[in-house]
């Protein structure tokens, strides 16, 4: 299976519980078609460069998923049809990092 990571961009008035559902209902559809979610980062609530559908910011999470390129284009369409993400990214890598953000901003202080 081909390594993958994801970053999605929810909107700003969601509360934290509601961004963990919605990487919940992620996982699923990623486990259903045969995949796995590695692991989760939740950056948080950060500004955007410039507004998104009337957002200035949102909440970032990244996750890094193995799964068959099915898996991934179902991924897609359930998060184009949320309403409450407002952008998503997905890429192939051939490595997943190591490091977190949280680990790289400690190292650089």
């Amino acid at each position: 299976m081909t390594n993958y990571e994801s970053v999605l961009i929810a909107r700003q008035d969601l509360g934290a519980s509601q961004v963990n559902n919605i990487v919940e209902e992620l996982t699923g559809v990623v486990e259903k078609e045969g995949g796995q979610v590695v692991r989760v980062d939740n950056w948080g609530l950060k500004n955007l460069a410039y507004r998104i559908k009337k957002n200035r910011k949102g909440h970032y999470v990244l996750m890094n998923i193995t799964a068959p390129a099915n898996a991934i284009a179902e991924f897609e369409r359930v998060m184009r049809f949320n309403e409450d993400i407002i952008r998503y990214m997905t890429v192939k890598v051939d490595a997943f990092s190591d490091a977190s953000a949280d680990d790289k901003d400690a190292s650089e202080e």
